[in-house]
């Protein structure tokens, strides 16, 4: 499986961004769609979930309110729509693809390449 992960930046505080994570080749229905995230000198930690075909969202405690994981199942594709963003919420963000088991261990069972959100204060 290949992912391709695009639309971080640097934003301000409050501001809002979307990530995309666009899988291609060797995906089924029964997977699932992650993202995570690795802060500097912290390790990964997992963000939020999506089933196939997004009737099943799971997030962390972090950003549950203010984050919202959907999947558009025609693009193969999933979103990460990003509101209220705070500075902590700062890291390289990856996209993932696996199990609903192997994205809850964080043993997912493909990554994305990161891409980088920096929320400034």
């Amino acid at each position: 499986v290949q992912l391709q992960a695009s639309g971080g930046g640097t934003v301000q505080a409050g501001d809002s961004l979307r990530l995309s994570c666009a899988a291609s080749g060797g995906t089924s229905s029964s997977d699932h769609m992650g993202w995570f995230r690795q802060a500097p000198g912290k390790e990964r930690e997992f963000v939020a979930s999506v089933s196939w075909h997004g009737g099943r969202m799971k997030y962390s405690d972090d950003v549950s309110g203010r984050f919202t994981i959907s999947r558009d199942v025609a693009k193969n594709t999933a979103y990460l729509q990003m509101d209220s963003l705070k500075p902590e919420d700062t890291a390289v963000y990856y996209c993932a693809v696996g199990s609903a088991r192997g994205i809850s261990d964080g043993s997912p069972r493909s990554w994305g390449q990161g891409t980088q959100v920096t929320v400034s204060s």
